[in-house]
């Protein structure tokens, strides 16, 4: 097995497997995108008559029927391999010949596979935003649904005020959204074209167009100068996985209510059996793991980003091999959310209320009989409060606003 960058010597097998790591599988899923990206290059090495019409056509070929392999769950990328980039083109040398050496001209695979993830973060973002709005569209349902149906609202799990379904759905719905418009916020630094920058520092004597390979992949930009480009590695990861983090952290917060409102204390919600698990010991039980794992699991995306931070803090300039690290904690982070969002997306609709112990005692009432006394009677807050406080020690802690 010869590796893109081998010259003779053979490579400890302990040595690549620690430095390859998990790199070959996290790869997979970006094969697609690496053979968009490198077509786009040989097609940018043609127009710029670095590249015979004849060996861009074999290439072109070449590289698109790979990939349909790959998409048929074939020719997997192995540990032996060490990367997408280095499987790819062995196997476009064994297929198409000669015109397969030519199509690393100009570029490294510093560069390449940054373009590989930049389109899938592209992609991911899209579907990331989509899933976030799933949920809040699940949830804006059960608010229609449910219109004119009583919810105590709690402070320090204490009942407070009066509130509704329909206004703790809309509450959660609403910061699901922000989140999916914070996600769609990530795109600028994702949308940025690092082809030409090679490993950093462009590609010397060699004229290459970098505005045709933005075209051609459909980035906004193309990143300047090109030493910035290593610089930027982290940064567009960091900033998708804060929004990821921020949206399983409403999921969490949503999920830690509906555990609460399903205990038997509360009964506020009914979860179908399918949506819920049982004990081995309890024949009685039945559990909300889903929604406790939802709730536990956004310690995950917060341990993703701090882990995208913390690996290029400190990094001197240009790129290093600790950057390959980035890929592990945002893939998982992601799949996580996108998980998470489409299965509280299916089962949210399937909640039961159970409209009998939604019932407001009456002194969630007591702050709108403070409110009244101050428009009826024209007396300061503090004094409205004050008397409405007096008036429920007296009656035992029971006041309607009346």
């Amino acid at each position: 097995m010869s590796r893109l960058w081998e010259k003779g010597s053979a490579l400890d097998d302990r040595v690549l497997a620690f430095t390859a790591g998990e790199d070959h599988a996290l790869d997979d899923r970006l094969v697609r995108h690496d053979v968009r990206a490198s077509i786009a290059h040989a097609a940018m090495l043609r127009e710029c008559l670095l590249l015979e019409p004849a060996d861009f056509a074999a290439i072109e070929s070449g590289l698109s029927g790979l990939a349909e392999e790959h998409a048929r769950g074939e020719g997997r990328v192995e540990l032996t391999d060490e990367d997408a980039h280095t499987a790819l083109e062995r196997r476009l040398i064994a297929r198409v010949g000669e015109a397969g050496k030519r199509v690393h001209l100009g570029r490294s695979r510093n560069d390449q596979v940054l373009a590989a993830l930049r389109l899938w973060m592209k992609e991911e973002i899209a579907a990331l935003a989509a899933g976030a709005l799933a949920v809040a569209g699940a949830l804006r349902e059960i608010g229609t649904s449910h219109a004119g149906w009583p919810l105590a609202g709690y402070t320090h799990l204490q009942p407070a005020m009066p509130s509704s379904v329909e206004l703790w759905a809309a509450g959660f719905a609403a910061e699901i959204e922000d989140d999916a418009f914070g996600i769609e916020g990530c795109r600028r630094r994702a949308d940025m074209n690092p082809l030409g920058s090679a490993a950093g520092y462009g590609t010397p004597g060699l004229a290459v167009d970098r505005e045709a390979t933005r075209a051609a992949l459909d980035f906004a930009t193309t990143q300047e100068p090109v030493t910035a480009v290593q610089l930027s590695r982290g940064k567009a990861e960091a900033q998708l996985l804060f929004e990821v983090h921020l949206l399983m952290g409403d999921c969490g917060r949503l999920a830690a209510d509906l555990v609460l409102f399903a205990t038997r204390e509360f009964g506020f919600v009914e979860l179908p059996e399918e949506m819920t698990t049982g004990s081995s010991i309890m024949p009685q039980k039945r559990n909300p793991d889903l929604y406790e794992l939802v709730r536990g699991r956004t310690a995950t995306t917060l341990a993703a980003l701090v882990e995208a931070l913390a690996i290029p803090a400190k990094l001197p300039s240009g790129y290093h091999r600790d950057l390959q690290l980035l890929k592990a904690p945002l893939f998982r982070a992601c799949d996580l959310a996108r998980a998470t969002s489409g299965l509280l997306a299916a089962t949210l609709p399937r909640l039961r209320f159970v409209r009998e112990r939604l019932v407001l005692p009456p002194e969630l009432f007591a702050a709108e009989r403070a409110h009244r006394l101050v428009l009826e009677e024209g007396i300061p807050f503090r004094d409205a409060y004050r008397r409405v406080a007096d008036e429920l020690a007296l009656g035992g802690g029971s006041h309607r606003g009346s």
